[in-house]
């Protein structure tokens, strides 16, 4: 059993969400407020001293043309920032629609309250993270 973070990470905050391989499933933890445009590593370090995750999932986005938005690049640089300071493995993951599939979970629009907003994104989080999970499985032959 593997013990997973998911990162919904976003240029103004990044949503959190935790998961196992045991179960193929997640559940929203937080959402964090970037500092100055920059990830707030106190609290993402206590996250991960909390959990002592085996790896990571990063949601990386695309287009629906499927070519890059204009800030993946920025998320690639939080997958290896990740990668350099906590020693974890990252696994990249398309996340496209994803945040629109929280919403619609949730029935939160985007005029919602920002605490109703903060959990949108620690859910698209959660999807990330059981997108990947639910891959995994697939490639094993044990999809749950």
């Amino acid at each position: 059993m593997a013990t997973l973070l998911g990162f919904d990470y976003g240029t103004s905050k990044i949503g959190i969400a935790v998961g196992q391989t045991v179960s193929g499933t997640a559940t929203p933890l937080t959402t964090l407020r970037n500092r100055g445009q920059k990830p707030d590593w106190t609290r993402i370090e206590a996250i991960i001293g909390d959990w002592q995750p085996d790896a990571a999932v990063l949601g990386l986005p695309y287009n629906m043309d499927d070519t890059e938005e204009t800030w993946t690049e920025r998320v690639r640089r939080f997958a290896r920032q990740l990668e350099g300071r906590f020693g974890l493995t990252v696994h990249l993951v398309d996340e496209r629609l994803t945040t629109l599939e929280a919403e619609r979970r949730l029935g939160v629009d985007a005029a919602g309250s920002r605490q109703q907003r903060d959990l949108v994104d620690a859910y698209a989080a959660k999807l990330i993270l059981e997108t990947w999970l639910t891959d995994q499985g697939r490639a094993a032959g044990t999809d749950p």
